[in-house]
């Protein structure tokens, strides 16, 4: 039987629900986390959403617009994920809200893989091939240089 809800914490709502088979449920406790991954998804998807409309791409013109995208989502990440674990206490919701969510929802992987079935379909190869590594690389290398530079940059704040 569901007996609704307790707060367990300023941070944390659990919620209650029977047992299903023997096993507590595995979202028990992951309303406030659902919810913020949900409301950092829909600024994330209108952010990259907004994005595309400022700098439109022709159906079988070069995916600028995406590959940026990724690129830049992933330099963010690795800011932000050095800044919150390496660097000042964050509160526990705003990895959920900003890493899965909002990055989550601006960055696409599914577009990317749309975009290269569409230049292959075009008879367009080399770009899609160039479109494919470019990606891989450019966010791999974005990733790890923000990463990187944001670490020496809290590390010798830390060490003043």
């Amino acid at each position: 039987m569901f007996d609704g809800f307790v707060t367990t914490s300023e941070d944390t709502v659990e919620s209650t629900p029977a047992p299903v088979g023997g096993r507590p449920s595995v979202l028990r406790g992951q309303g406030p986390a659902v919810a913020v991954v949900a409301v950092g998804g829909a600024i994330g998807a209108v952010a990259r959403y907004a994005a595309g409309l400022g700098w439109q791409t022709g159906p079988s013109a070069f995916p600028w617009t995406t590959l940026l995208i990724n690129v830049f989502g992933c330099a963010v990440i690795g800011v932000f994920l050095v800044a919150v674990t390496e660097g000042r206490p964050a509160h526990p919701l705003l990895r959920p809200f900003f890493g899965t969510g909002v990055l989550g929802g601006f960055t696409t992987f599914s577009t990317y893989s749309v975009d290269i079935r569409r230049l292959l379909e075009a008879g367009r190869p080399g770009p899609g091939l160039a479109y494919l590594g470019l990606t891989l690389v450019g966010a791999l290398g974005a990733v790890w240089a923000a990463a990187a530079l944001t670490r020496r940059v809290i590390h010798r704040g830390g060490a003043r």
